[in-house]
């Protein structure tokens, strides 16, 4: 029945598609940004920045501040840590460079390099490895040359990341970015990353090492990871949590396409319906054979969409940031099923009332019509 009017079930489907389809790229910027959140409350580590200063460009710590906070009880590694962005603003063509001790980046974090290699990294101070999100957006690879202002590295590997918003950085060397043109800032580093031991009080710790600089000459703000970002990315995390709104009028609008496809197909098959029940079709058959095109109708377009979103975002790898600190848009299988379980439920509650109308029609009324 639903090939009948074949221009009408693809504009249907279409648009439903198109609705999903939004749906989870929307979702996707969710998923991305509670995956950031739950991934550094699992890891415990704190983040030791300038007081009262909120761009990474602006905050400037001593270095020597790293061999302080090594000797308090409770910490097990200290980073420090020059950061550089191409904007501070929120933007999805953030480029942001982690320069690390090249010794203590293998330790800090769990990569592995898709090619290139981590000795030729070490052994030159201008060598980086990117993640490969960003290597995708960028078309770069091992061996190539990749400028940012008056800053270039070359690529020594490109890595892959358990932890997708990990993919959207690019890591240098600490010295390389003190010494890079025109900034000057051997002596001291943007942050300080310290991994905790197991058994330590990480609200603690931040109220420590805050006091131990209180009035020294630089003070400090130390608060867990997770804490960290979710302040930096400040307004964005709002605008994501409000694009929720538009998520739901994306599922109203799969609910109206349905509903007004199948009312028009019921309009046009009165007596179609009222033939069945004269031949022996119950009117919960008929009720069923309606509700289940509508189901059908909204699921086509539901996987449609879902599909063509999970292949654009695993395609583009896009990812939205603020502050040097990103949020990757993280196509799950959770978001995928969720999109279809809503493309279901959206034609099951669009089916209701159509299927209901033609299971209680007057037959002779119905017969009577031409």
């Amino acid at each position: 029945m639903l090939w009948r009017h074949l221009a009408r079930t693809i504009l249907t489907v279409s648009g439903s598609g198109v609705a999903l389809f939004v749906f989870c790229f929307i979702g996707a910027v969710q998923e991305g940004m509670n995956d950031l959140q739950r991934r550094q409350a699992s890891k415990g580590s704190l983040i030791v920045f300038q007081a009262n200063k909120f761009c990474p460009a602006t905050s400037h710590l001593p270095q020597d501040y790293d061999t302080k906070i090594a000797r308090l009880d409770g910490v097990r590694e200290v980073v420090p840590i020059q950061v550089f962005t191409n904007n501070c603003r929120a933007s999805l063509d953030v480029v942001v460079f982690y320069g690390l001790p090249p010794e203590k980046l293998r330790r800090v974090r769990d990569f592995e390099l898709l090619s290139g290699s981590w000795q030729e990294f070490e052994q030159y101070q201008d060598a980086a490895v990117v993640g490969r999100s960003v290597a995708r957006r960028r078309g770069i690879g091992a061996g190539d040359k990749f400028s940012i202002g008056e800053l270039t590295v070359t690529v020594a590997g490109i890595f892959k990341s358990d932890d997708p918003a990990e993919e959207n950085y690019i890591y240098s060397h600490l010295d390389f970015l003190q010494r890079g043109k025109g900034l000057n800032l051997v002596g001291s580093v943007t942050q300080f990353e310290i991994l905790l031991n197991p058994n330590a009080d990480a609200t603690e710790k931040c109220t420590e090492i805050d006091d131990m600089f209180l009035g020294g000459p630089v003070e400090t703000d130390t608060r867990p990871k997770g804490v960290f970002q979710a302040k930096s990315l400040g307004d964005l995390t709002q605008l994501i949590h409000m694009s929720r709104y538009l998520g739901y009028a994306c599922v109203g609008l799969v609910l109206a396409l349905v509903a007004t496809t199948s009312v028009m197909s019921v309009q046009d098959r009165i007596r179609e319906h009222a033939l069945l029940q004269t031949i022996g079709f119950s009117w919960l058959q008929v009720f069923y054979l309606v509700f289940i095109e509508s189901v059908i109708l909204s699921l086509m377009g539901g996987a449609l969409g879902v599909a063509t979103a999970v292949a654009a975002l695993k395609i583009s790898s896009l990812s939205v940031g603020a502050e040097a600190v990103t949020v990757a848009f993280h196509p799950s299988l959770r978001l995928a099923l969720t999109g279809i379980g809503v493309s279901f439920i959206a034609g099951s509650l669009a089916g209701i009332a159509p299927a209901w109308h033609a299971a209680r029609i007057e037959i002779v009324s119905a017969l009577r019509e031409a």
